[in-house]
């Protein structure tokens, strides 16, 4: 049987609804942004390709993590019980698992001197490190990857004319550098609210854990759906995701999430995207950038979801961030419901 093919302009949004398009054709889907997308960064440790697109064929190659790859095509496998059947072909000629590729872009920015207020940044390399100082010699603190947003307090210009970015770590306070032309200034306009005109009163989202699904509706009316990865087993760990009904009350273009010991289920995480607090202790929507697995539980609890439907659901949910500020906090919020 031959294997299904898919263009490059359905790749961005295959690896973000995980097939879920495939799967539920007939949901009135909202687009997510499109681009041609050819590059991938290896998420595992280590991955493997295959002669065909499952684990059972024949080994080709190992790849390491943070290898960059080019995707030459992507497919579907045979598996019609797998939550996440896509796979890509890389230029070897071999398949890889797309949970364990972060579908990645390299381009490069014209650094600007940053105003006093500051900016937000968007990682727009597959990664970059960030560094004590301006330097790319001094001691290095953080790698920082694609898609990832971060607060640019101020600019600073190295010996060799190169301009280099303070990034605040919103966890400490303190600043690190990376180099200006990694990172992609956020016009205003791209937080723009989304739906402005529908009262929140009458929107609502849902995560369905069993189906591992987010809808987002407008008065009873489905309008986004995603693929997510909620509360899941990790390391001997288990981890839930909430049920009941909450509000998106506290929510910020980015934080630096850390809890635990590194070695054992922990997490330091710079630069999380978009995040939408639904509890006290730290439950959320966000984007994820550490694996591209969604369809199965697998967090410590939030609610993953690719970067670009994670913003699509902060700037369509409430409270508004007013840009330039980073964060806004209240009683007020969009409603959510979280069932089994």
């Amino acid at each position: 049987m031959s294997k299904p093919k898919i263009s490059r302009r359905d790749f961005l949004k295959l690896s973000g609804y995980g097939m879920l398009g495939l799967i539920l054709p007939e949901l009135p889907f909202r687009a997510q942004d499109e681009f041609d997308q050819t590059q991938g960064r290896v998420i595992d440790n280590l991955l493997w390709s295959y002669e065909e697109p499952n684990k059972k064929s024949k080994r080709k190659k190992a790849y390491w993590r943070d290898l960059i790859v080019a995707i030459a095509n992507t497919t579907v496998n045979e598996d019609e019980s797998a939550y996440n059947r896509v796979w890509y072909q890389v230029a070897d000629g071999g398949y890889v698992y797309s949970g364990s590729i972060q579908p990645v872009r390299t381009v490069l920015n014209q650094p600007q001197h940053i105003a006093l207020e500051g900016a937000l940044g968007e990682v727009s390399v597959p990664f970059t490190d960030a560094h004590l100082e301006p330097d790319a010699n001094s001691k290095l603190l953080f790698r920082l990857y694609y898609e990832t947003v971060h607060w640019i307090k101020a600019s600073a210009v190295h010996a060799d004319g190169t301009i280099w970015y303070a990034l605040l770590d919103d966890k400490t306070g303190a600043y690190y550098y990376a180099p200006g032309k990694h990172l992609r200034l956020i016009a205003d306009g791209e937080l723009a609210p989304l739906s402005p005109d529908v009262p929140n009163a009458e929107k609502l989202v849902k995560v369905n854990l069993t189906a591992q699904l987010m809808l987002a509706y407008e008065a009873q009316r489905l309008v986004y759906a995603t693929r997510v990865s909620t509360g899941g087993r990790l390391g001997g760990g288990r981890y839930a995701t909430p049920t009941g009904e909450y509000l998106t009350y506290h929510k910020r273009p980015t934080r630096h999430m850390a809890r635990g010991d590194l070695a054992s289920n922990g997490f330091d995480l710079p630069g999380v995207p978009w995040v939408c607090y639904i509890k006290e202790d730290g439950t959320s929507f966000h984007g994820t950038y550490w694996h591209n697995d969604y369809g199965r539980p697998r967090s410590h609890g939030c609610i993953n979801m690719t970067p670009q439907a994670a913003k699509w659901l902060y700037r369509w949910t409430t409270p508004r961030v007013t840009p330039g500020k980073e964060f806004a906090y209240g009683r007020v919020g969009t409603r959510v419901e979280i069932a089994v």
